[in-house]
């Protein structure tokens, strides 16, 4: 899978699902300045996108935030079990502790098979976390927390994504065109 694709379908998921959607409030601001990077990883192990998030995560402490405010960080086909790639999100934040970056940086995930604890698979609450490729989202706490003030019910995010996506529903999700695409082996 090229990178061009990978990236391409991730900016369609930000651009419909995360600011089209408004699932995110504070992503328009970052995105629209092009201050988004999006790396795609070619890692053949684990082991090697722990590299590359080290790397990611070297490069986002040191960036000027006016450059670069956030990085996702997308492997189109190392993860394709949602439990194994959730598991690896704790292994991410020890990372981030490891660099002595806790307090400036945070780490977020999103999956194509995304499923929150004490849901179903196919239950639409799932999408507000579901991304067409595994995705580490790197985050500056600085900005979460400009971002916070600016939007002063900030803890209400969480619920009114529920309903907007119930509202929506899987096929209204499928008509943005935002379904998983297909990954190496796939039917």
């Amino acid at each position: 899978m090229n990178h061009e694709e990978v990236i391409a379908a991730t900016r369609a998921w930000i651009e419909k699902a995360v600011i089209g959607l408004n699932l995110c409030p504070f992503a328009k601001a970052v995105y629209v300045k092009d201050q988004v990077r999006i790396v795609v990883s070619d890692a053949r192990h684990i082991d090697g996108f722990l590299e590359d998030l080290d790397r990611e995560l070297d490069h986002l402490a040191a960036v000027d935030p006016e450059v670069t405010d956030t990085t996702l960080l997308v492997h189109p086909t190392l993860f394709p079990d949602f439990l194994d790639f959730n598991d690896l999100t704790q292994i991410a934040d020890e990372a981030v502790s490891e660099h002595e970056l806790d307090g400036v940086l945070q780490i977020a995930s999103f999956h194509p098979d995304f499923q929150f604890e004490g849901t179903e698979a196919d239950d639409i609450t799932n999408y507000t976390n579901r991304s067409p490729y595994p995705t580490l989202h790197l985050i500056r706490e600085a900005s979460i927390d400009r971002a916070v003030e600016a939007f002063p019910e900030a803890e209400m995010i969480y619920e009114r994504n529920m309903e907007t996506l119930r509202t929506l529903g899987i096929a209204g999700w499928k008509a943005l065109g935002l379904s998983t695409p297909k990954r190496d082996g796939e039917a």
